[in-house]
């Protein structure tokens, strides 16, 4: 798994804390520390899966598309995952062997049970708590 679902939650909750004034991708890049090129690209999958919505025109840029605490992080995995796998199987094991013309078939359950595990996870939490978590953390900065 790379680093898509965790620079995926980060522009949402980046977009919440903004209390509905429109992000530009080049004012979320300089939150993540990365190119506005990919935070581009997240945002149409974000967006494609109706997370988050353009405004165009001057002043405009990304809002959320639902209240965040409408939005799991369930949903943002689901928005950013191109192949629907955590865990990828090995292609082609040796047939030959007793193990590997087997261990995919044996692999695939319990990877299948871990999966589900992860985003059932995922679903118990909103971009509303990672928004209301960030600042509580800068709280707990503020006074260190």
């Amino acid at each position: 798994m790379n680093s898509r679902l965790a620079v995926a939650t980060h522009i949402l909750t980046f977009i919440e804390t903004l209390a509905g004034e429109p992000a530009t991708s080049e004012l979320i890049a300089s939150s993540v520390n990365t190119n506005p090129t990919l935070i581009r690209r997240l945002l149409s999958q974000l967006a494609k899966a109706g997370l988050t919505t353009s405004q165009m025109g001057s002043g405009g840029g990304a809002l959320l598309a639902r209240p965040a605490d409408q939005i799991t992080l369930r949903d943002v995995y689901s928005a950013i995952d191109d192949d629907g796998e955590v865990f990828a199987l090995h292609d082609q094991p040796n047939p030959q062997c007793p193990v590997g013309r087997n261990i995919n078939a044996v692999l695939k359950t319990r990877i299948a049970a871990a999966q589900q595990a992860l985003r059932d996870q995922l679903a118990q939490t909103t971009i509303a708590d990672m928004a209301h978590d960030v600042a509580a953390q800068n709280r707990l900065a503020a006074k260190a």
